[in-house]
C-alpha cells in the first residue's frame, strides 16, 4: 500500500530550492522511466534534501538542496546531463528557478 503524498521534510533554513515548471509534449518517449531514474539518482546526491512534484497540465517539481554547490554538482551529473539533453523530446516549454529558502513554517 503506497503512502499518501506529503511535503518534503527539510532542515531549518537556510537551504535552496530548485523549481522546475514545465509543459509536456504529447506522448511518453521514455519520460516516465527517466523521471523515476532522476528522482532515485537525486536522492543519492550529497546535499539533496527532498523533492515534491505535481502534474496537472502544468508540471511543478521542487527539489531541495543544502547549498549551491550541491545544486551545481547535480546539474553536472553525467546521467542528469543525459536527461537534460533529451528535454526537447519531453517538454514544449520549461523554466528552472533557483531560490534560497530563508523561512519555513506550517503544520
Amino acid at each position: 500500500m503506497s503512502q499518501p503524498p506529503s511535503p518534503a521534510v527539510t532542515p531549518a533554513p537556510p537551504y535552496y530550492a530548485v523549481i522546475f515548471t514545465s509543459i509536456r509534449n504529447e506522448g511518453d518517449q521514455g519520460y516516465a522511466d527517466m523521471a523515476t531514474r532522476m528522482v532515485e539518482l537525486a536522492r543519492t546526491q550529497p546535499g539533496f534534501l527532498g523533492v515534491e512534484s505535481v502534474r496537472d497540465g502544468l508540471g511543478i517539481t521542487v527539489s531541495y538542496w543544502r547549498d549551491l554547490e550541491a545544486i551545481q554538482a547535480w546539474k553536472e551529473n553525467a546521467f542528469h546531463r543525459e536527461a537534460q539533453a533529451r528535454a526537447g523530446d519531453w517538454y514544449a516549454r520549461f523554466r528552472v528557478r533557483v531560490c534560497k529558502v530563508e523561512r519555513e513554517y506550517g503544520f
